[in-house]
């Protein structure tokens, strides 16, 4: 989870880490999602709602992840009384911001890095 790219939201935070780029005999293995529902979530019955939703939510995005790959979903108290709308917008959007690859990033905030100049 160090090494991991992350991206939060207001109830769920993603970290994700590439397959790695070696011949490895993980490399081909299909991408594995993991969740952290902690009790700050709620009562066990909470936690567990919230874990299947988000397992229902992250099966039809799992096809979209590189083959290899790792993801962990941690949610926060907040997903407990999110709407399923709205947990599957805050997902989405963690997904593609954690999935986009650094020149990508790079160029949507202006191509700048930290501690460019600011009149170039």
């Amino acid at each position: 989870m160090r090494n991991g790219r992350r991206a939060g939201r207001q109830s769920l935070t993603v970290i994700y880490l590439p397959p790695p780029k070696s011949e490895d005999t993980h490399a081909g293995a299909a991408p594995k999602v993991g969740f952290i529902v902690s009790k700050a979530v709620g009562p066990a019955v909470t936690r567990k709602r919230v874990q299947r939703r988000l397992r229902h939510l992250m099966r039809q995005r799992v096809s979209a992840l590189p083959a290899g790959s790792l993801l962990v979903v941690r949610a926060k108290p907040l997903a407990a009384t999110q709407r399923y709308d709205m947990l599957a917008a805050q997902l989405d959007g963690a997904l593609a911001q954690v999935t986009r690859s650094r020149n990508e990033a790079t160029r949507r905030r202006g191509g700048r890095g930290r501690g460019a100049p600011e009149n170039m």
